[in-house]
Order: C-alpha cells, then sequence, then structure tokens
C-alpha cells in the first residue's frame, strides 16, 4: 500500500473528447454561410474585450457542418462540455495577436448552443436525461443574486509549498485529493491562491413548468436552474423563457448542512447500562443507511425569453426608439408593419384577429386593446414623481357575458401575463413575500403575481371575490406601480409596472340597471378610482343578438371538431410585433387636443355634479389621467407621434361608454283611467313612434303597397324616464313636507291630489307651451301621484275617493 501511495497515478486521456475537441476547433475555424462569410470569426475577435467570455452558436450550423458531431454533443454534452470549451479557447488564441495570447490564457470562455429542435417538458427529467443536451421551457419565479464562483482554484501545500493548478470545482468548495508532490503525504492541509484561481459570475434561477405542460390536477413542479457568464442577469422574474442545457447532479448543500435525524431512547430503555444490551437505537447511519445529499439541478448554456423578436433579437426588456428599433428589423417586417400602420381600419381588424371566438362588446375589445398598448409613463425631472402609463381595466357584468373568456386571450396572447383568480390568491401570492432560502438561509423575496407581471398585464378574476385585506395590498402597485415590503429584516421598494385586466359579477349575480355601479359591485371607492376603464356587460333577451351570439358558439364548436381555424385579418404574430413597435413611440400633447381634454373633463365633472344620484363613482382628477393614457394609447395604436384632438374624442367617447351612468329602465304608467286620458296617450305614443321609428325593434311592418309604417302601441301604455319620474316624485314630496312644516301635526288633514296637480302645472306653466302639452302633463303628474300612492307607498292616502286626500309617509326618507 505504501509502495502504491508513493508512486504518481498515470492520468486517463478521454479519446472520444479529443476528438471532439479538434473537430469543433476545425468548425468554428472554417465554417461559412451561404454567401461564403465565416459565422463565427467576428464572434471570437470579441472575446478578447474584457466583459465579453461566451460565444454562441447555432446548432443548424454544427449540423451542416457535420452531423456526428452534432449527435455527439446532444447526447453527451456534459462530458464534452469542457473539451468543447477548450476548443474554443485554442481557437480564440490561435486568431488573436500576440499581445492578447497570454491574457486569452487565463480566461475562462463559454460555448452557448440554441436554435435546438426538441423540447423536454419540466416533468419529463428524469435519471436518463443527465448529461445530455436538452431544451425546456418555463416561467422565471426566483432569481438570486449574481455571486462569483470558483471556477479553477489554484492550492498551496501547507507542508512543502508545492502548487497544484487548475483543480476543476464540482459545484463546492472542492480541494485536491492529495498533494501533486509525490514525496508529500498531505491529503487536507491547502491553501488557495486567490490570484492565480479563475472566477466566474454565477447566478442560480428557479423555473416553474409552464401552464401548457400542466397535467390535469398536478401542482407546477420547479427547477433550479444555473447560469454563468454572461448569462446572469439576462431575464428576470416572470419571463418565459426557453433553456437550453443539461440536466445535472449536485450536493444538496441544505441536506449536508442539516443535522442527521437521531432517534431518542425510549423511556422502558432509561436507567438502562450499555453492558444490558438494550441501549436506544443510535441513528439511521448505524443502520447502513445512507443520507441521501444529492439532487437535480439544470446547467444552463444558454437561455432566451420565447417573446417575439425583431431581426431575430429581443426588445421587450429594452427601452429603444422607435426609430432605431425599425433600423434593426428586415425588409420582411418593414413590409407587414407598414401595411398595418397605413390600415384606417387597424383597430377594428386587430379586435376581430385578437378575439375571433367572441361576438359584439366592440367598445370592451377596444379598451383591452388600448390597455395591450398602453400610455406613456412619465417622470418629473426636479421631484422625480412618476406617472404610469399602464391602464387599468375592469370588467363588470352578468356572468356567460365572456368575461373570462377577455382574461384568458389577454394571458395567452401577451407574453408577460399572469392569470389568477381573486378568492384563490392572498396579499403575498399579489405582491411578493419573504421566504428563507433553503441553502444560505437568508430571507430573500419571492415574487408574487403583480411582480411577475411587471412590464406586463395582471389578469384578476372574480375580483369582487378578494377579501378586502387582499384587496388593500394592491392599491399601491395600482397607483404607484411599486410594491414596498418591511418584513424580517428586508426592507425593499420593488417595481410592479403591470396593467391589471379585472373581471368582477355584481352583488346578487345580476346587473341591477335601476341602481348605480358603486351599488352593484362589492368594490371600495378607492380601488374604483385606480380603474380607468369599467365595462358593464349586460346579459339582454335580443332575438337578433342572442342568435349571432348561438350562431358564433355553433361556429366555434363546429371549427374546433374539424380541426379547421377561422381566417382573421392579421396574424397574431403580426399584431405582436406591432404592438412592440407601436409601444416605442412616446407621442406629445399638441396644443389643441390639450385644450380638448381640459373640456372633456369639465364636461364629465358637470355631469358628475349633475346626476350624482346614477353616476358610477366620483370624477377625479385620475379620470382626467384616464384620458390622457388612453389619447395616448390611441395615437399609438396609429403609430403617431402627437396626440391629436381626434384622439381626444376618441378617448372621451371611450370613457364615457364606460363611466356610464346605465340608463335607468323607463317608468311604465298603466294605472287606470278614463277615456279622455287614453286619448292624450295615444297622441304622446303616437310622437314617440315617430320620433324613435329606426331604433324600435320589431316596429316596421310591410304594407299592401310595400311602404313601411310604424307599429302602433297599446294606447293603455304611458311611459317616462327615470330621471323625469324622481325628478317629478321629489318636488311634490318636498312641496308636502313643507305645507306639513307650516302647519301643526294635529291640524295638519294632508292634501287633495287636486290641490297638488295645480299646484306642480303652476310650478312647471313657463314648460309648457300649448293646450296639448297642458293635457300631457296634467295626465302624466296625476299618473304619478298615483304610483305614489298606490305602488311606491310613499304617499298615504287619508280620504279614499276620486278625489283623495293624501299625505307623505312618515318614515319615508328621501334618498340622497
Amino acid at each position: 500500500m505504501d509502495a502504491l501511495a508513493g508512486t504518481q497515478v498515470q492520468q486517463i486521456e478521454d479519446a472520444e473528447g479529443i476528438r471532439v475537441q479538434q473537430e469543433f476547433t476545425r468548425f468554428l475555424t472554417s465554417f461559412v454561410n451561404e454567401k461564403g462569410e465565416p459565422v463565427y470569426q467576428k464572434q471570437m475577435a470579441d472575446l478578447v474585450q474584457p466583459e465579453r467570455n461566451t460565444i454562441y452558436v447555432d446548432m443548424v450550423d454544427v449540423h451542416r457542418h457535420s452531423a456526428t458531431l452534432a449527435q455527439a454533443i446532444e447526447l453527451q454534452f456534459y462530458r464534452l462540455h469542457s473539451f468543447i470549451c477548450d476548443a474554443l479557447q485554442i481557437a480564440t488564441i490561435d486568431n488573436c495577436v500576440e499581445s492578447e495570447k497570454q491574457q486569452m490564457h487565463k480566461k475562462q470562455l463559454y460555448v452557448s448552443f440554441y436554435n435546438l429542435d426538441n423540447k423536454t417538458p419540466v416533468r419529463d427529467l428524469t435519471a436518463d436525461k443527465i448529461g445530455c443536451m436538452i431544451r425546456i421551457a418555463g416561467q422565471i419565479v426566483r432569481t438570486h443574486p449574481v455571486h462569483p464562483e470558483l471556477s479553477r482554484a489554484t492550492f498551496v501545500c501547507e507542508d512543502c509549498a508545492v502548487v497544484t493548478r487548475d483543480v476543476a470545482q464540482q459545484f463546492r468548495y472542492t480541494q485536491p485529493v492529495r498533494c501533486s508532490n509525490p514525496q508529500c503525504q498531505n491529503r487536507s492541509r491547502f491553501a488557495l491562491d486567490v490570484d492565480q484561481s479563475t472566477f466566474v459570475d454565477f447566478q442560480k434561477i428557479r423555473i416553474q413548468e409552464t401552464q401548457a405542460e400542466l397535467p390535469r390536477g398536478s401542482i407546477p413542479r420547479t427547477l433550479d436552474v444555473i447560469v454563468r457568464g454572461e448569462l446572469v442577469e439576462s431575464v428576470q422574474p416572470g419571463d418565459k423563457c426557453d433553456i437550453v442545457g443539461t440536466l445535472i447532479v449536485i450536493p444538496d448543500v441544505s441536506q449536508l448542512s442539516t443535522p442527521g435525524l437521531r432517534a431518542e431512547p425510549s423511556n422502558q430503555t432509561k436507567g438502562k447500562t450499555k453492558d444490558s444490551g438494550t441501549g436506544g437505537v443510535s441513528g439511521l447511519k448505524a443502520l447502513g443507511v445512507r443520507d441521501l445529499t444529492y439532487r437535480l439541478a439544470f446547467l444552463a448554456c444558454h437561455i432566451e425569453q420565447s417573446s417575439t423578436k425583431f431581426g431575430g433579437k429581443d426588445f421587450s426588456h429594452e427601452d429603444v426608439d422607435h426609430v432605431e428599433l425599425w433600423k434593426r428589423m428586415t425588409e420582411e417586417e418593414h413590409q407587414t408593419l407598414k401595411e398595418m400602420s397605413e390600415d384606417t381600419k387597424i383597430a377594428e381588424k386587430i379586435v376581430e384577429s385578437l378575439f375571433p371566438n367572441i361576438f359584439g362588446n366592440y367598445e370592451v375589445k377596444l379598451g383591452v386593446l388600448l390597455m395591450l398598448l398602453g400610455g406613456v409613463g412619465k417622470k418629473s425631472k426636479n421631484e422625480g414623481t412618476s406617472l404610469r402609463g399602464d391602464i387599468n381595466v375592469c370588467l363588470v357584468g352578468d356572468p356567460s357575458t365572456a368575461k373570462s373568456q377577455i382574461l384568458k386571450t389577454i394571458e395567452e396572447f401577451s407574453p408577460r401575463a399572469i392569470y389568477t383568480s381573486g378568492k384563490a390568491s392572498s396579499a403575498a401570492g399579489l405582491t411578493a413575500a419573504v421566504v428563507k432560502d433553503e441553502e444560505s438561509f437568508e430571507f430573500v423575496i419571492e415574487a408574487g403575481a403583480l411582480m411577475l407581471a411587471d412590464n406586463g398585464i395582471c389578469c384578476i378574476d372574480e375580483f369582487d371575490k378578494m377579501d378586502p385585506k387582499d384587496q388593500v395590498a394592491i392599491h399601491e402597485a395600482m397607483e404607484q406601480q411599486t410594491i414596498s415590503i418591511t418584513k424580517a429584516g428586508v426592507k425593499a421598494t420593488l417595481n410592479a409596472r403591470a396593467s391589471i385586466l379585472a373581471a368582477a359579477n355584481p352583488v346578487g349575480g345580476r346587473y341591477d340597471r335601476s341602481r348605480s355601479l358603486k351599488h352593484n359591485i362589492n368594490l371600495t371607492a378607492p380601488i374604483m378610482s385606480r380603474f380607468d376603464l369599467f365595462f358593464i356587460m349586460i346579459d339582454e333577451c335580443n332575438e337578433v343578438v342572442d342568435y349571432s351570439i348561438a350562431r358564433r358558439i355553433i361556429d366555434n364548436h363546429r371549427e374546433i371538431t374539424s380541426r379547421q381555424k377561422r381566417e382573421t385579418p392579421y396574424r397574431i404574430e403580426d399584431i405582436k410585433k406591432y404592438i412592440m413597435f407601436a409601444r416605442c413611440f412616446r407621442p406629445k400633447i399638441s396644443e389643441e387636443a390639450a385644450g380638448r381634454l381640459v373640456e372633456e373633463y369639465k364636461k364629465l365633472r358637470m355631469n358628475d355634479s349633475n346626476n350624482a344620484a346614477t353616476s358610477s363613482w366620483r370624477i377625479t382628477v385620475r379620470q382626467l389621467e384616464s384620458l390622457v393614457r388612453l389619447s395616448e394609447a390611441l395615437a399609438r395604436l396609429h403609430c403617431s407621434s402627437l396626440v391629436t384632438p381626434e384622439h381626444v374624442a376618441q378617448a372621451a367617447k371611450l370613457l364615457n361608454k364606460s363611466i356610464i351612468r346605465v340608463e335607468q329602465p323607463d317608468i311604465a304608467l298603466d294605472d287606470g283611467f278614463d277615456e279622455e286620458e287614453e286619448v292624450i296617450v295615444r297622441e304622446r305614443n303616437a310622437e314617440a313612434d315617430k320620433e324613435n321609428v329606426a331604433e324600435e325593434e320589431g316596429m316596421e311592418a310591410q304594407d299592401a303597397d310595400g311602404t313601411d309604417v310604424p307599429k302602433k302601441k297599446d294606447p293603455s301604455k304611458l311611459k317616462i324616464r327615470f330621471e323625469d319620474y324622481k325628478k317629478m316624485s321629489n318636488m311634490v314630496i318636498t312641496h308636502m313636507r313643507q305645507e306639513e312644516e307650516q302647519v301643526d301635526e294635529e291640524d295638519y288633514a294632508g292634501e287633495k291630489m287636486s290641490k297638488l296637480v295645480e299646484w306642480y302645472l303652476e310650478a312647471v306653466e313657463n314648460e309648457i307651451a300649448t293646450e296639448q302639452e297642458l293635457e300631457t302633463q296634467t295626465t302624466i303628474i296625476t299618473r304619478v301621484i298615483k304610483k305614489l300612492i298606490y305602488e311606491d307607498h310613499i304617499l298615504l292616502e287619508i280620504e279614499p275617493g276620486d278625489d283623495p286626500t293624501v299625505c307623505v309617509h312618515p318614515n319615508y326618507v328621501p334618498e340622497d
């Protein structure tokens, strides 16, 4: 044994690795493209720069050069990776000048392979995939800080001072097995020479399998990914990425640092001596069971986002001007975007292409499209105040009005979209959580839905079912676009620059048109004011609309069954590129547009003060900012660098459609009446028919000579607007209360209905011009008073009869 220990063990060379190294060197130096130009010569020349250490190789090029080489790399990637990196270093040193060769000898270089054909689901990463080159897809959920990793270590023996160089590190601090001096028996006492060792950037990323790969009833699996060199800090939490690399086995540091389990002696063995032979179990190791101290991880050699690219490069994280982006596009992309920007019906066609399976609701779809485009985020130079550019949209409506379908469509379309449900989400799950890392035992921040959707869209379904404390958690994220955390010694302000697309059901399951929006949904005033657009989707019984919806649903089922695809004006990929290009515009507000913005805001405030009872919510300065953002989004939609008054007018129209006071149903005044009143009702209905012939449903019928005549209404029905009814009833009640206050309660005997009619006609005599209008107003006020008596029970009948005496119900409280 001593003789063997004293002899130097000869290192075995890997013949396959040497062959691959030589072949890969030949590939890097000799491969040319179809035009006869060298492909990788320029990349190798750039490696001389201090910040560069990685060359990017297309696997298609490797296949074209040698199928055998490509197959060897794919099947034995982990084994051959060091030889491939050495081949790159040899080729780079041969191509650089003499003065740079010494520097390149010390530099650690990497080869990054991309464009691998086959994709492997995260759930299929088993032991048979270890060491092979594979491609996986996932969403980044956590990124650790970048820190230096010891790559090639140089050790000095503490006994004989002999230097041992280039000791490869196996994902943990690895010392030489023994001193390289044959005369030295040292196996454990070594000092690290930091100056002669090589360090590289190292980052650990955690990914989660995508929704498309998730089987039914399963929890998404996570996997740790190790990235080095130039790949660090290339992705952020929330990105959906394609990663090329290999599955490896690494020591489980968290398990190694945890003390092993020991079984304590039972009560029956206490007090007995060791000699009795009945001592307790000393632990699992005594039974011959070995601890499992290894786990699977993924060593990445290439990582890229799975989003739309221009000219093969992704610009979603970069703040690029539209002129600069235009220069980097291909001719084909130039032609496509030019045709789309010059299309006068670009909004209608994009909406139709995005939502081919949803019928109607054009304003809702347009609002969601403007949310995808967004306004221009601004920051003041002096105070540093930030003004958000993201647009928040809330869909409120009856069940089965395609709210969730719109949310799902946006989640699939947008590259950074997160879908969550209100009831199933906590405050920490929506914002961020502070958790303890299992390896370093330090507190790290786990990204929530809004952080993962940074620079994207967070779709929240069942928004009204959220707990109030969870709704409060997203107040800051919706307006300030940040998330502030002070927990467990971690104090941070995180970015949450996301648009929120929420869907909520009204109270009771059906929207009550007789009540305002704020009484129909279970949301607080602060959170309602943070939404730029509210869309109310009501499920109405309409024969024409119902037929069209049913037709569209049946067509969808038939297309899915027959595997046919609906023809749309634009392809989804083209729309993604167009929206990314349009978001690069930063439109300025012109003088005319600024004046129009002020006018529209004044109109909103006036309408709010005049119709406070039926308004959706208070019109505040936030709605003025919403107008600005919508106008900028419309300018971006048409690739314009200037916001024009036309954009402001269209934005105001959309905002009015959303802030809308939902129209109250007309009040039917069809109590018993005499023949004279029938004539007045018939005349009033005939006039209404003439005014609304084009808007009435089923009102046109063909007569004998083929002309259209209006359909006659039932003369027994008279309708007035809800606002008019409230106004008249409030006037009558206020007058009666004033009369009651002027007389003692004991002496007050009520008011005759005829006296009330006379008083009202005198109060509105300035609005009556003809005798016919006088008769009409008399009939209307008479029926309003009867409705207050017999239906609403606001007025009490003291003395019944043809001309009853009435008074106000003592418990009636007028509405605000």
